[in-house]
């Protein structure tokens, strides 16, 4: 059985259908603090899926779960992710997203699991010194999310040493997209993603651009814009990676492809039929003008390829946003 925390959110949501449409037992664990039933009750009409509510900062809710379930490995999806957030309330994120994993990892040990499959991030890395970026990169993060993360690869690494714990830890840069039946997609409240909040854009509400003067193709930033089908994909992977015997290991999932904000606003246009309200604003502090993945490590060692396409992802996330509450 595969336990899976964080499951009730956006990308965990779409790794268990992934794993339930292959027939596979499922534990999702979630505080719902987050994620969304309405999700979890979409997922239980599709295949074999058992939740459970719960919160990492409590080892007795975590440790249930495994007393009371045979677990062969661990999905781990459930931490906070804003970066803003995390520069004001740093404890937050500390708490959460390091103490948390921390009770997660205890109780693995205590029941003998020894294999996990860890969601992390592109912000390990901090500035780019050179693009693509690749698994050689520094890891040098400048937020206390980015810095969250990080530490908790470096636990990884050290529980591997000390307790034969092995991991794949998977570097995710800019996610977008939805299941492409519709069924399930990105849901934050607030919502900080870009094509999420260009469609959502109207007359009522401007679409606001920061920045224009970036040394990038057109000025505005460039990101590497990985779809969630084929990020949920690279975790099954990963855990076939496991299954196998591989050895810890890290992992950049990312398209190799950049695109700009200008680039993803037209898409949307596109996608949309029509023209959608633009307010130019100056640059945010903090955001580097280029973020792309080198995504050849994961592509020879797990055979993964993305296969979607930007407008792919895109046109789900617009019929999702449309089909979301009907």
């Amino acid at each position: 059985m595969i336990l899976v925390t964080g499951g009730a959110g956006y990308i965990g949501s779409h790794f268990v259908l992934s794993l339930i449409e292959k027939g596979k037992d499922v534990i999702v664990f979630d505080s719902l603090e987050l994620g969304h039933i309405e999700i979890i009750d979409t997922l239980k009409k599709i295949g074999n899926l058992k939740f459970i509510q719960g919160n990492l900062k409590n080892l007795d809710d975590i440790r249930g779960v495994f007393l009371s379930n045979k677990i062969e490995s661990v999905v781990h999806f459930a931490a906070y992710s804003q970066v803003a957030e995390s520069v004001i309330n740093p404890q937050k994120y500390y708490y959460n997203n390091v103490y948390g994993t921390l009770n997660l990892l205890n109780a693995m040990l205590e029941f003998g699991v020894k294999k996990i499959v860890f969601s992390s991030t592109a912000a390990t890395y901090g500035e780019p010194e050179y693009s693509p970026i690749d698994e050689n990169h520094p890891q040098n993060p400048i937020n206390p999310y980015g810095n969250s993360k990080l530490m908790i690869e470096k636990i990884l690494d050290d529980y591997d040493k000390a307790y034969n714990m092995r991991s794949v830890r998977l570097r995710y840069f800019n996610v977008a997209g939805a299941d492409s039946k519709f069924r399930i997609g990105e849901w934050h409240e607030p919502e900080t993603h870009l094509i999420p909040n260009v469609l959502k854009s109207t007359s009522d509400k401007v679409f606001k651009l920061y920045g224009t003067d970036y040394d990038t193709v057109d000025g505005t930033c460039v990101r590497d814009y990985i779809n969630v089908e084929d990020l949920a994909d690279a975790h099954i992977k990963a855990l076939e990676y496991l299954d196998a015997g591989g050895t810890t290991n890290f992992f950049n999932l990312g398209t190799k492809e950049g695109n700009s904000v200008k680039e993803v606003f037209a898409l949307c246009e596109k996608v949309k039929g029509a023209q959608i309200p633009l307010e130019i604003c100056s640059r945010r502090a903090g955001d580097p003008a280029k973020l792309v993945a080198d995504n050849a490590k994961a592509k020879n060692e797990l055979g993964w390829i993305p296969n979607k396409t930007l407008e792919d992802s895109i046109r789900s996330a617009a019929y999702w946003e449309r089909a979301k509450f009907h």
